[in-house]
């Protein structure tokens, strides 16, 4: 990977709790699962995927202050510059995922430190020799981060240093609102959404019509659609359109994350669109058969 630019990570860091049951919730009562913590985050999610695959990265994250100097070590074994803010109050984020028998997933967040990332913890100095700005949705959806991530998102247009744009969480965007949720990242370089999101962000069904309403607001649209593989486009509608290869599916988190790496560590690297999807659709792949939202240590 070439040593000239880094992508720059803006977002949060979770432990994850993954609970795996035996069968459907007993409300009231018990049932049988396998339970595990494994760190997580989306934007430590592609952070690590980032670096693992050979990308120059750095994240950007505030963590509980105990927990500073062993993320920093995990981070750096993964090759990513960890420039972690310790929060003396608050404690790092922790995210509870029930994965049900088909691999998908859901959430129950409490993000903890990342609540409390602040302007000053993000000075725009971090942008000398940034060539992309990946930042993740989850940044955007309280007021404190979100006004720190736009402080930087809006001097990193300054410079002229791309953005891509992490839809993240099709719950919090409706929680947020559509409406503010696109102004406020209106004219970002390349927006990444699932097709839950795209749909709740476009407010259309049809794949071609989410391209030209969201191409109004991106240069560039990258719809991931799971087992249907993902595509790109714009204003003018898709361009590309590619299929996802048939795989046992154990646990769906971090699948976009990974893809986003797939996707950025290709283009860092020069190659064609067509490549990069290509490249994004096969981590993705690779992401779901495994548990966990990052790649295994040996991987690095």
């Amino acid at each position: 990977m070439s040593e000239a630019g880094r992508v720059l990570v803006v977002g949060d860091v979770m432990t994850d709790v993954i609970v795996r049951p035996e069968g459907p919730l007993v409300r009231g009562s018990d049932r049988r699962a396998k339970i595990e913590s494994r760190p997580g985050g989306s934007g430590a999610n592609q952070a690590v995927w980032l670096g693992s695959m050979g990308a120059k990265v750095s994240l950007v994250a505030r963590v509980g202050a105990k927990d500073k100097p062993h993320l920093e070590a995990y981070f750096r074994s993964f090759h990513v510059d960890p420039i972690l803010v310790a929060d003396p109050q608050s404690p790092s984020g922790v995210l509870v995922i029930l994965v049900d028998a088909d691999g998908e997933r859901s959430f129950l967040t409490d993000r903890g430190a990342n609540l409390a990332l602040e302007p000053s913890d993000m000075p725009v100095g971090l942008l000398d020799e940034t060539r992309l700005v990946l930042l993740s949705g989850y940044s955007l959806f309280a007021e404190g981060p979100r006004r720190a991530a736009l402080r930087l998102a809006e001097e990193a247009r300054r410079r002229g240093v791309p953005i891509a744009l992490d839809a993240a969480s099709v719950g919090f965007l409706r929680e947020v609102g559509v409406g503010s949720f696109l102004e406020w990242t209106r004219g970002m370089s390349t927006l990444l959404a699932n097709a839950d999101e795209a749909e709740a962000l476009s407010g259309a069904g049809d794949l071609t019509a989410q391209m030209i309403a969201l191409g109004a607001y991106f240069e560039r649209v990258i719809i991931k659609r799971g087992a249907r593989g993902a595509a790109v486009g714009g204003r003018q509608g898709v361009r590309l359109d590619e299929p996802a290869p048939q795989v046992e599916v154990v646990d769906t988190t971090g699948a976009g994350d990974a893809f986003a790496a797939g996707f950025i560590t290709a283009e860092l690297l020069g190659a064609r669109e067509a490549e990069c999807l290509r490249r994004g659709i096969e981590a993705g792949s690779r992401a779901v058969k495994q548990l966990g939202g990052q790649p295994e240590q040996t991987a690095c």
